[in-house]
């Protein structure tokens, strides 16, 4: 069995999430700088290994109509740099608004360390990608 990854790509930040073996749970992973990109891309590549991840969903910020607008592009742009696994997009609407929300309810202060919205958001996405 092999585990499914969620990638919540930010302009300065990646967050990253893990299925457990079962395609069930989510689990916050790690925060990676997005640049300089190629260390980025190297760093989700060694983390797939290292977990046997099959999938990698990467959230896509599509704005409130359904169009795509620049966030969106630069996140299937960066998705598509990413060989080796399949790639899903996942829609991540308001996601991070879900996850301060989360923080908020178990009493974690992220204002002053942002990747833990970054990783909360990518769990969001992929609990979104293994709820369907």
């Amino acid at each position: 069995m092999d585990k499914v990854m969620a990638l919540d790509v930010g302009t300065k930040r990646i967050g990253v999430a893990l299925s457990d073996y079962l395609k069930v749970i989510a689990i916050p992973h790690s925060c990676l700088m997005r640049h300089p990109e190629n260390e980025a891309l190297a760093e989700i590549v060694k983390i797939a290994a290292e977990n046997r991840v099959e999938k990698i969903v990467v959230g896509v910020p599509v704005n409130m109509d359904g169009s795509i607008g620049g966030q969106a592009k630069d996140c299937i742009d960066f998705s598509q740099k990413i060989t080796g696994f399949d790639i899903i997009l996942e829609d991540e609407r308001l996601t991070s608004e879900e996850a301060e929300e989360r923080l908020r309810e178990r009493k974690i202060d992220f204002r002053k360390n942002k990747g833990l919205v970054d990783m909360e958001s990518a769990c969001i996405i992929l609990e979104q990608y293994l709820g369907k």
